[in-house]
């Protein structure tokens, strides 16, 4: 992966894009981060973090998702990854892996990182007028990309989640 046009990433992180289905219906699992966080305060994202010296990434991700929402690694089944993105303000490269939960499990958000858990279905980020998609330019680098936006009921999507969440559903739906 290069990254042109921007430095490289200081660090690793890895997130987990959890999927399941209830009643027919797919959804994904996304978080609310804690307001006492020191970053991205109160931004819906995937459960997921920092790697660890010598962690693999897909565990990084697993136990992320387990520490945040209490969802044990062994009710996941890694069935992918979608594209790495490297963000500009955390200096960050995000490694997602998508995992589908057979039966999901009550949940348990750990106060210290997640304000709530949200159970997305599939369905409403496809409807009409959820997402929209602009271009901004970078005042740091100067050079124009994608932002993506999804607006649900109640909250706001965007950023690298978002574009996340738009190419997962590229790869369902457009296939």
């Amino acid at each position: 992966m290069r990254f042109t046009g921007t430095p490289p990433p200081k660090h690793n992180s890895a997130v987990l894009v959890p999927l399941f289905e209830r009643n027919g219906q797919a959804y994904v699992v996304l978080t609310t981060r804690s307001i006492q966080l020191k970053s991205h305060t109160g931004e819906v994202s995937f459960p997921g973090g920092r790697q660890e010296p010598g962690e693999p990434l897909t565990t990084t991700a697993l136990r992320e998702t387990e520490e945040e929402i209490g969802l044990s690694r062994e009710r996941v089944t890694l069935v992918g990854e979608l594209d790495r993105l490297a963000t500009v303000s955390s200096k960050s490269s995000i490694h997602p892996f998508v995992g589908r939960i057979d039966e999901l499990p009550a949940l348990e958000p750990s106060p210290a990182e997640v304000e709530r858990v949200l159970l997305v279905p599939i369905a409403e980020l496809i409807e009409p007028g959820v997402y929209r998609e602009e271009r901004w330019t970078s005042g740091v680098y100067g050079h124009e990309r994608a932002v993506h936006f999804f607006e649900l009921v109640g909250d706001t999507v965007w950023g690298a989640t978002a574009a996340m969440l738009h190419q997962l559903l590229d790869l369902v739906i457009v296939g």
